[in-house]
């Protein structure tokens, strides 16, 4: 579904392999991920992690390689994609309610007012929002306002949703929560995600694979690591088994090397 060719990636006008290496973000990506799967991608600070993710939504042009999205490839922002980002307070509305900001995306299907709202408190209540869709952003807690967020983000049911370190800034428990809810949304709608984050533990809790990115300049793939946990995962129980730990130092070696 997803499909990155030797995709590399600089700053400024001309390539910089041998003039400008230092310059170099991304250097001979490749990866190909399946309908369905939940991909995270983990590196140092700095590795070009969300420099990675823009590229796949077509924020920025490719310089080099090539991104296709289910067999085309990606040249502007595709129609069938969301991108949940870190900053959730700025990326909400505020003189929209949370019900308005879900439903906005719905605006470029042609529903009409009726549907848009039925769909947006459809959503709301699925990630646990039921009854707050006539609040502000502003009115909600940070934990709340990145559920909306995510409600926004999976209304329009996108192909494939980017998520870049969206619970970086939140609280432990909230962070777990939010953890749990994107499993829970990922195991009944079946989405495929790339999920950007430098935390460790929640690649290997979330993911069905870990990548993990050099440092850079010129960060390359290290590990591509499948992750086979059994069962349903539960902050408790999964972080305890032996396969975790194991799967843990086996990314976090990776990290730091």
């Amino acid at each position: 579904m997803l499909r990155l060719d030797s995709l590399g990636q600089w700053y400024g006008d001309h390539p910089v392999h041998a003039v400008h290496p230092a310059h170099s973000v991304l250097r001979d990506i490749s990866l190909t991920v399946p309908d369905g799967q939940l991909v995270c991608v983990v590196g140092p600070s700095g590795c070009g992690k969300s420099t990675l993710l823009r590229t796949i939504a077509g924020l920025l042009p490719t310089r080099e390689g090539a991104v296709i999205l289910d067999g085309h490839p990606v040249t502007g922002v595709p129609d069938r994609l969301a991108v949940v980002f870190q900053d959730y307070g700025r990326s909400l509305f505020p003189w929209l309610s949370v019900r308005e900001n879900v439903a906005l995306p719905l605006r470029r299907r042609g529903m009409g007012r009726a549907e848009r709202r039925d769909e947006a408190e459809r959503m709301l209540e699925r990630v646990g929002l039921g009854g707050a869709g006539r609040r502000h952003p502003w009115q909600l807690s940070g934990g709340m306002q990145q559920r909306v967020a995510i409600a926004r983000a999976l209304v329009c049911r996108p192909s494939l949703l980017l998520m870049d370190e969206p619970f970086g800034s939140l609280d432990a428990q909230t962070r777990e929560d939010l953890e749990d809810l994107l499993l829970e949304v990922h195991r009944t709608e079946g989405t495929t995600i790339v999920f950007v984050t430098h935390d460790i533990d929640e690649s290997v809790y979330v993911g069905d694979r870990v990548v993990v990115l050099s440092a850079g300049p010129g960060s390359r793939v290290v590990l591509d690591l499948p992750v086979d946990l059994p069962g349903k995962r539960d902050q408790i129980g999964t972080r305890g088994l032996p396969e975790f730990v194991a799967l843990r130092a086996e990314v976090g070696r990776a990290v730091r090397a």
